[in-house]
């Protein structure tokens, strides 16, 4: 049969009783048709047995049921159709699609739900409702899961309603009665300031993950730099303990040396003694054995002639005022342990100094300046190496990168993370000014240079004057004029320190900073003063020779 025939005659085939196409379809005497099922059902639960359904006629018995050859034929041909048309426009769901309630065997994919029955349908299922007049007045809606969560189970009517007070879905009716007083939205306008909420949630929670993946990432540079700080310090303990120990074993050989000296020379002394001692023995024994000949002489004469020729006179040496003193020591090893502890604490402030701006050395960075945020005096280098004051100011564009009034200039490097190094030559000048500032520093404005404007810096003022412009002002006197400065940024330890690279000396730092944005190296090569300070400020490159 033709698609159009079965449009025209497809309420000629629907049981009025299960509103659905015949099954086995019966005639009663009336003339009404019905599905044999459904009219032997009715008549077995209703309470006026034997009542045509339709007509309302009645029999006092059951009538005889006459299968309708035609119906029967039409009703199949027509259901034929129906399934046709339903397997060339409907799918088998798939996961995540809401299958249909009525398919049995492999469940076809719901076209619309119905929230009066409760359960959706495929385009085969859903032909009664489009149809039949008892159906058409059903609500139908788009596919859904859970039809009954969708339903209000008191009402019987859709949940198209939220009440905000009680933080659930309602209907019209419990509008009208339980929750005539509260806040009450649709339930559309409700779900879309929800999902305002959680898109401004999910940005939060975004930016949280970012900054955790941020923390990860800092965790993990201090991680492996601190690892290098420890091999570095290991070196550099190693290297100074060796110093410390050849300067130790050289005190102890020069001591060595002065006692065994000493010791020597005793020895020499006690030599010439003993030596003198026993030649005048020697002398004297000769003597004696003269003298003991000479006595036992009987003759007379040969007596008096030979004793003319012995030497009896004791012209020797006084040894009793003579005396041989021992070396003394007492003090020496005192006196050298002094020297030695004297020279190490000499060695040790030169070392640690050495050792502490070495370590900082390690993160040496390029530092290049940014012609951006100069300040229009302010002449800068090709290389952007060099910056000095000029004797003219340029006409350059503003822009909000550029300093208006103070003669700063920042670097192109920022620094939001991490440890950095970099040294500036100031030889020469009578007024400069060095450190680190925040990125959102006010650069147009007149604000006192201090870590609660955003700047860690040091500065020469009037060619003698070095301080560290915190609050209040810190003045450091230092024995010899800077050349060299050293800068130093530990961005999560919140430091900032200040060296003397040619005598590595630690001049100053700044301790417990708590810096939130992102940092840059400023420098300012003041006021030219008339060519008095129009020497530059020089960003040297970093002489690290450990």
């Amino acid at each position: 049969m033709a698609a159009t025939s079965c449009v025209l005659f497809e309420e000629q085939f629907l049981c009025c009783i299960c509103l659905d196409v015949f099954t086995d379809p019966v005639t009663i005497p009336c003339g009404h048709n019905f599905c044999k099922s459904c009219i032997t059902q009715n008549w077995n639960v209703n309470s006026v047995p034997y009542q045509c359904p339709m007509c309302k006629k009645k029999y006092k018995t059951q009538p005889e049921l006459q299968v309708n050859t035609f119906i029967s034929e039409m009703a199949a041909e027509f259901r034929q159709s129906l399934e046709k048309r339903g397997s060339e426009s409907s799918q088998v769901a798939k996961s995540g699609e809401v299958p249909c309630d009525v398919c049995t065997g492999a469940k076809l994919k719901a076209l619309k739900s119905c929230f009066t029955c409760l359960a959706s349908y495929c385009g085969i299922h859903l032909h009664p409702h489009m149809t039949a007049d008892a159906l058409k007045r059903h609500l139908l809606t788009d596919p859904v899961e859970n039809m009954e969560g969708k339903v209000c189970m008191k009402h019987k009517q859709a949940l198209k309603l939220f009440c905000r007070t009680d933080q659930m879905c309602v209907c019209q009716l419990c509008r009208v009665l339980e929750h005539a007083a509260h806040d009450i939205a649709f339930v559309k306008d409700e779900v879309q300031a929800k999902k305002t909420e959680l898109e401004e949630t999910e940005a939060t929670m975004k930016q949280m993950i970012q900054d955790r993946e941020l923390k990860i990432q800092q965790i993990k540079w201090l991680k492996v730099h601190g690892r290098e700080d420890a091999e570095r310090e290991i070196a550099d303990g190693v290297r100074i303990f060796t110093i410390v120990i050849q300067t130790a074993e050289k005190g102890l050989n020069e001591l060595i040396e002065k006692i065994e000296e000493r010791q020597k020379l005793a020895e020499e002394q006690a030599d010439g003694l003993i030596q003198e001692l026993e030649q005048e023995i020697s002398a004297l024994t000769k003597r004696v054995s003269d003298m003991q000949q000479l006595l036992h002489t009987e003759d007379h004469l040969d007596f008096l002639q030979s004793f003319a020729n012995v030497n009896t006179a004791l012209c020797t040496k006084n040894w009793r005022e003579v005396s041989l003193s021992l070396p003394s020591y007492e003090g020496t090893v005192v006196e050298a342990v002094a020297e030695l502890d004297e020279m190490l604490i000499r060695e040790k402030r030169h070392l640690l100094y050495d050792a502490k701006l070495k370590r900082v050395q390690h993160y040496a960075v390029d530092v290049i300046l940014e012609p951006y945020t100069a300040n229009p005096w302010l002449v800068l280098s090709d290389d952007g190496k060099q910056v000095r004051c000029g004797e003219v100011r340029s006409n350059l564009p503003d822009n909000t990168q550029r300093f208006s009034l103070y003669i700063n200039v920042l670097a192109r490097e920022s620094f939001s993370a991490g440890r950095c190094y970099y040294e500036v030559q100031v030889t020469g000048k009578t007024d400069w000014t060095l450190g680190v500032v925040n990125e959102s520093v006010n650069r147009n404005g007149i604000i006192p240079i201090s870590p609660v404007n955003g700047y860690w810096a040091l500065g020469l003022r009037n060619g003698n004057e070095y301080l560290i412009l915190s609050s209040p002002v810190v003045t450091l006197s230092l024995i010899s004029r800077l050349c060299r400065v050293g800068v130093f940024l530990s961005y999560e330890d919140g430091l900032v320190s200040f060296y003397d690279v040619d005598a590595a000396v630690h001049l100053y730092s700044f301790t417990d900073c708590c810096f939130t944005e992102k940092l840059f190296p400023f420098f300012s090569p003041g006021l030219s003063h008339g060519g008095m300070n129009s020497a530059p400020l020089i960003i040297s490159p970093v002489n690290d020779t450990d």
